[in-house]
Order: C-alpha cells, then sequence, then structure tokens
C-alpha cells in the first residue's frame, strides 16, 4: 500500500510538472518560448487596439530593437565584446530581453539585424507587456518579469468582453515594479548601471503614490478597443520620454541673476544659477546615463554684441572633474569591440571647456569612463539633480578691460543630448542622436559703466 501511494504521488509530481510548467524569468527564461505563442503587434492593432497601436508605433517602445543607437550599439560594439570577455559574454543575449523580449524567449539570440525584418523588429510589443504576471525575486530589474502567454491578457481593468482574449485585471501592470523589471539594470560586475525605478522609489513621488505610468502614460477619456466601452481613465500608450523633446522641454527650471546689478570694467560680478527639477519623478537625466550629457552653459553679450563665456566656478567635491567640460579623451574600451588595443578614445564631452555637467561617469575595470553599461565595473560621483531638487551654481566673471559701456545681457542655458557627441560622430550614429536639445534658459542683465 505505502509503496502504491508513493507510485501514485510520483506520477502525480510528473503530470503536475507537464500540466503546470514552472515559468522562468530573466536569464534563465531565454529559449523557453516560441515566437507563435505571441501574436503581432498588427494583429492587435488592426483588429480591435487601433489607437494604441498608432502610439505605440510612434513610441520607443515599438523600436527597442530597431533604433539606430541601439542597433549600433549591439552589432558593433556589445556583441562583440562579449565574444572577446566572458566576464560580460552575457550580454550578448542579454540585451535582448529588454530590447527584443520575444526573440530572447525564442532563443533566437542574437537576432537577425532589423534590416532582415525578422520578429525581433516588434521590439518591446503588446502581447508581451500584456502576458507579465509579476516578477522574480525582491527587486525588479535585468528583465526579471515572467511571461505567460496564453489567451488571457492582463491590463488595468477586468471589466469588459473581448471576442479573441480573456480579459484579467492586474495590479502588478499599474506599478513602477513593472516598469522596473527593464528600467533598473545591472551590469555584470554588480553595478547598478540603469536605476529609474531606484530613484523613483527613493524619492517624494513614491511615497505619494504617483507612479511611473502617471508621467509616461496618462489618461484620458477614451476606449481601450475600438469595440469596447468608454472609460474616463484609460491609459495612452504614449511612452514619452527621454527620446522625446517636447517631454525634455522644460524638465528643469532655471533662473540667473548677479550680486551687484552694475560694474566698471576689471570689476568681479558673481553669477548664481538655481536649476530646479520640477518635472521628473527620477533623477534627471536618468536611463542610460553614460551615454546622455546634460550641461549648463552661461556667456555674457556686452552692449557692443561681444560674447563672452563664463566658466563655472569648481566646488571642490570629489570627482568634480568628471562634471566640468573639459579637453580630455575617454571610452578607451571601445577597442575592445573594435579589435584596436590601442584605441586612444575620443573626447569625453564634445562641449564647451569649463561648462558645468551634470552626469554619473561609469569607469570600465581599467578605471577609464566607459559609455558601455555592460563593461561598467564601478562609477563617480552623481552629479544629476533629483526630483524636485535644486542646485545652485555660480560663475565668478570679471568684466573684461574692453567691455562695451551699457546693457549686458548675460544667459543661462540648460543643454541635453541622448549621446555624447565624439562618439557619435565616431561610430557614425545618425545626427539626430547627438542633437542638442535645449532643455530651459534664463537671462538677467547688468550695466557696465564707462
Amino acid at each position: 500500500m505505502k509503496q502504491t501511494l508513493q507510485l501514485l504521488t510520483l506520477i502525480f509530481f510528473l503530470a503536475s510538472i507537464q500540466l503546470f510548467p514552472q515559468v522562468k524569468a530573466g536569464a534563465e527564461a531565454l529559449g523557453t518560448q516560441t515566437y507563435d505563442k505571441y501574436d503581432k503587434p498588427e494583429f492587435c492593432g488592426t483588429s480591435c487596439h487601433t489607437d494604441f497601436y498608432q502610439q505605440w508605433k510612434q513610441a520607443m517602445m515599438s523600436q527597442a530593437y530597431t533604433h539606430h543607437w541601439d542597433e549600433i550599439e549591439y552589432f558593433k560594439l556589445a556583441v562583440p565584446h562579449a565574444e572577446k570577455d566572458e566576464k560580460v559574454a552575457e550580454v550578448k543575449a542579454g540585451c535582448n530581453g529588454c530590447h527584443a523580449p520575444i526573440a530572447f524567449l525564442a532563443g533566437d539570440v542574437p537576432p537577425p539585424k532589423p534590416e532582415m525584418n525578422s520578429r525581433a523588429n516588434e521590439s518591446v510589443s503588446c502581447d508581451l507587456c500584456h502576458t507579465i504576471t509579476g516578477f522574480e525575486g525582491d527587486t525588479p530589474y535585468n528583465f526579471n518579469w515572467i511571461s505567460s502567454p496564453g489567451n488571457v491578457k492582463y491590463g488595468p481593468r477586468g471589466t469588459g468582453e473581448s471576442p479573441e482574449h480573456e480579459i484579467q485585471k492586474s495590479e502588478f501592470i499599474q506599478t513602477a515594479e513593472f516598469c522596473g523589471t527593464c528600467h533598473n539594470e545591472m551590469s555584470p560586475f554588480g553595478v547598478w548601471v540603469k536605476s529609474t525605478h531606484l530613484e523613483w522609489k527613493e524619492g517624494p513621488y513614491s511615497k505619494e503614490g504617483v507612479p511611473c505610468q502617471k508621467c509616461h502614460m496618462t489618461q484620458a477619456e477614451s476606449v481601450s478597443a475600438d469595440v469596447g466601452n468608454k472609460y474616463p481613465d484609460v491609459w495612452q500608450h504614449l511612452f514619452h520620454g527621454a527620446h522625446d523633446p517636447g517631454k525634455i522641454r522644460g524638465t528643469i527650471e532655471l533662473r540667473i541673476h548677479p550680486d551687484i546689478r552694475e560694474a566698471e570694467p576689471l570689476e568681479v560680478i558673481r553669477f548664481t544659477v538655481a536649476l530646479f527639477n520640477q518635472k521628473t519623478g527620477h533623477k534627471f537625466p536618468t536611463g542610460s546615463v553614460e551615454d546622455r550629457i546634460v550641461w549648463m552653459h552661461v556667456e555674457a553679450v556686452d552692449a557692443a554684441g561681444k560674447v563672452y563665456h563664463l566658466p563655472v566656478d569648481k566646488k571642490g567635491f570629489e570627482g568634480e572633474e568628471y562634471t566640468i567640460g573639459t579637453d580630455v579623451l575617454a571610452y578607451q574600451d571601445m577597442g575592445i569591440a573594435l579589435n584596436d588595443p590601442n584605441f586612444k578614445g575620443v573626447q569625453r564631452d564634445g562641449i564647451p571647456v569649463g561648462d558645468r555637467i551634470f552626469r554619473k561617469p561609469y569607469f570600465d575595470p581599467q578605471g577609464r569612463m566607459t559609455i558601455q553599461q555592460w563593461n561598467t565595473a564601478s562609477q563617480g560621483v552623481d552629479y544629476r539633480i533629483g526630483p524636485r531638487e535644486t542646485k545652485l551654481e555660480t560663475c565668478t566673471f570679471t568684466i573684461p578691460a574692453d567691455a562695451a559701456p551699457g546693457i549686458m545681457k548675460v544667459t543661462a542655458v540648460l543643454n541635453y543630448q541622448k549621446l555624447v557627441k565624439p562618439v557619435a560622430d565616431f561610430l557614425k550614429v545618425p545626427d539626430e542622436e547627438a542633437e542638442i536639445i535645449r532643455v530651459n534658459d534664463h537671462s538677467t542683465y547688468v550695466t557696465v559703466l564707462p
């Protein structure tokens, strides 16, 4: 009898494995699914969810794999680097966990290049997000989401009926942790190289219950499906963020003022600039901050139209040299992927020398500044602007002896680039990736006395 019970228990256990297979997450999910388990975005967007589909097509979610910089970074740097260095070998497959997740699940890595128009080009698709049920572990990061493909689609409400699939309400899809599964990333060296969700969690918005979706999706009176009911609070699939000039502009408010309003030539005026992050629930910039550069440029124009550059005053904190524009080379570790052991690097900043930079520098195992997040072994000072934080910067300016008498206009400008221009130029990334976006500006006036 005992042996019979043991046998029945074993049979039931084996059957349960077949009926309820364990869903894997993160790196272990590689190759555990097939493409045919996921609907194509076109299927969703040409039948019921036409408006959402058109929004998604304009967003970076639909271009996470096909976007020019992501393609260049992956195929020109990440893959060849991973094939040469066992320490970072995981990124050959792992990048796709967030940039081409269905290809990753299908084990199709590296995926065909975007020009081949494979299903990897779906990037972060409708069916991927709406089959996610949770994440593995305590912290969302490195694509540790759990996808359970099938006829059940998960969304913010369980109401309504669909002729195509079941609808199940998901509390998880409405949380910041849902976003954090890809917007937090740890390098193979154990360094947080993307921490947007963690920054949000440490800031004021998380304490007020304002998740990522409130700013990056927003709600409006609309329909979820073409034949569905109208609701007052339908989440729009806009996903506007770091690649959207409209989202970037106005992120930081800045004001500049002098300590005196009148000065003779060779007198000194100190200008103070207050920079207030009044728009983001995380630090600015965030995400791929090894690529991005935000800097403050201050210049004066005298009554005759002559322009003077005002370098920022140094504050003296550790690592400050990485936060002031200078004429040095960096990013030498690109030479690994490029098969050039003598690669000297390219210009670190590509901005006027002396301008203040709001960044967090990433360093490779040799201590050199890198734009390759997978090769990040350490980080420097975090001099970004946190949510609702105000930073004060000063520029001490000696009125030139030949400055024209009259009104002098002094302007502070905050600029943003998605990718450091010298890197973009070297790797032949399209110009739009290094486009200068003016975040904000402000002017003040002083009088130069005769």
